[in-house]
């Protein structure tokens, strides 16, 4: 990593918060950004957490990457984890509402410009944020991981996806791997992390296919199978995710 790249939050530039948006709309599949808890709090995180939103600056200031982070109240015991990406968010937001105390982090994105992409920004990205939550005195660091290869095998349950293993004992997918070599560890599968429903006109329209009938249909960038129900004219996209710790020690 020859590039010398700078990292401020939005509380340090608030006038950088459009550029997550826009980094965000680069690297994600179009149903994805319609997660409905993701439309209902995403512009909540620059004002009510902007020292837990980030953005990697290169040398001549361009935004190369970005992250996402949000405070919640946990015990730390992996029964009482939330079920996933949307119960998370939704816990931080409320935590914050009812003002109880944060104690631990989650992770919600971290995103590449798919031009910045293969240059090893990932790993330093996820140690930023572990960095901002030491910074912050929280206790407690996980993620609910989206493996960056599932969606090239949505018929393996996610349960056996995570057991496979490279040559040289490390996880088998690229973004695990990234979390592991950061510290992380996996605690469980989070099979309902987020859950996006509309109807089967919208879908068409995201994925850009003919869904003609009640089934399950393999779509790009989707880690599992979409649901299709044509009586009740609705799709459900439920998305497994992985829960992994990284200590702050």
């Amino acid at each position: 990593m020859d590039r010398k790249y700078t990292v401020v939050t939005i509380k340090e530039r608030p006038d950088l918060a459009e550029e997550i948006n826009k980094l965000h709309s680069a690297g994600w599949a179009k149903f994805m950004i319609e997660d409905p808890i993701a439309v209902k709090y995403w512009n909540n995180l620059p004002s009510w957490f902007p020292e837990f939103q980030y953005i990697l600056l290169d040398e001549e200031f361009r935004s190369v990457a970005c992250g996402n982070a949000i405070p919640f109240s946990w015990d730390g015991n992996e029964n009482s984890l939330p079920s996933g990406w949307d119960a998370v968010f939704e816990k931080g937001i409320l935590n914050y509402q009812d003002k109880i105390p944060s104690n631990s982090l989650s992770a919600l994105a971290i995103v590449i410009h798919p031009e910045f992409r293969g240059m090893g920004l990932s790993e330093l990205m996820v140690q930023e944020m572990k960095g901002l939550a030491i910074k912050n005195k929280i206790k407690r660091m996980v993620a609910p991981v989206r493996p960056s290869l599932k969606s090239k095998y949505p018929l393996i349950p996610m349960k056996e996806y995570i057991g496979w293993v490279r040559k040289d004992g490390t996880p088998f997918d690229p973004w695990i791997r990234t979390h592991y070599r950061t510290g992380g560890s996996i605690i469980k599968v989070a099979e309902r992390s987020m859950v996006i429903p509309a109807p089967v006109k919208v879908w068409e329209e995201w994925t850009g296919m003919r869904l003609p009938s009640t089934g399950s249909y393999i779509i790009d960038d989707g880690l599992v199978p979409l649901e299709v129900d044509k009586r009740d004219d609705r799709g459900v996209y439920v998305e497994p995710n992985v829960w992994m710790r990284h200590p702050l020690d």
